[in-house]
């Protein structure tokens, strides 16, 4: 339900190229887009680990830091299909959103980014169901995910390139987004899981299930059965 963007400022300048990938992807919530900082540089023969939390959670499940250590995990390259690559950025983050009325739904997120994939997770709180999602969202395809519903949908990301100084934008390829209520009789409360690569190819929705059968147990709020 958000927009998420990847990459670098290390060394950005004159005839040195940043390119990011933003996702856009528009949820029943009203069309949320955030957009993350562009992450600075790590040394990059080390895996990047999430921050350490900060401030009060805005949601009694889980906050952005426990998403991204959830999301950050040693076997993710390997759920994706790139087992000799690592996470080069790790982030979590948290945000609030108002709807028509002056509901306030906390959104909690994190991402994590390899040199062939980007991952976005998020969780929300409000009392949509998953199902109504199918309406509103382009592409939908329904799924079951741990007998969990779900919604399948794509979106086009945005390139967005350092390359003379200051931020050009064009085309970018497909994100792929998993929509999965959080317990079995979908009464309300989410959480999406959304990959996108580097390049302009289509992500693997095999890899983007993986990751997702094996994240989502794990996330506080996540009701089995």
């Amino acid at each position: 339900m958000a927009d998420e963007m990847a990459g670098s400022k290390k060394g950005l300048g004159a005839g040195v190229q940043a390119v990011a990938a933003v996702v856009l992807v528009v949820g029943v919530t009203g069309g949320i887009w955030g957009l993350s900082r562009v992450l600075p540089q790590h040394n990059a023969d080390e895996p990047a680990t999430c921050s350490e939390e900060q401030g009060t959670r805005p949601t009694k499940h889980a906050s952005g830091a426990q998403l991204c250590r959830a999301l950050n995990r040693a076997d993710l390259p390997a759920l994706l299909g790139t087992p000799d690559e690592h996470a080069q950025t790790a982030v979590g983050n948290d945000s609030v959103i108002t709807l028509d009325g002056g509901t306030k739904i906390a959104i909690p997120e994190a991402t994590v980014s390899l040199k062939t994939y980007s991952v976005k997770l998020s969780a929300s709180d409000d009392r949509f169901s998953v199902a109504q999602d199918v309406a509103v969202l382009p592409s939908a395809e329904p799924r079951q995910i741990l007998g969990h519903p779900a919604v399948l949908s794509s979106d086009r990301t945005i390139a967005l390139n350092f390359g003379s100084g200051k931020a050009e934008t064009g085309p970018g390829g497909i994100a792929r987004s998993l929509l999965v209520a959080r317990d079995a009789k979908d009464g309300g409360g989410s959480f999406e899981i959304v990959i996108w690569r580097q390049d302009d190819v289509k992500p693997d929705d095999a890899a983007l299930f993986r990751v997702a059968e094996t994240v989502l147990p794990t996330l506080p709020g996540w009701k089995n059965g």
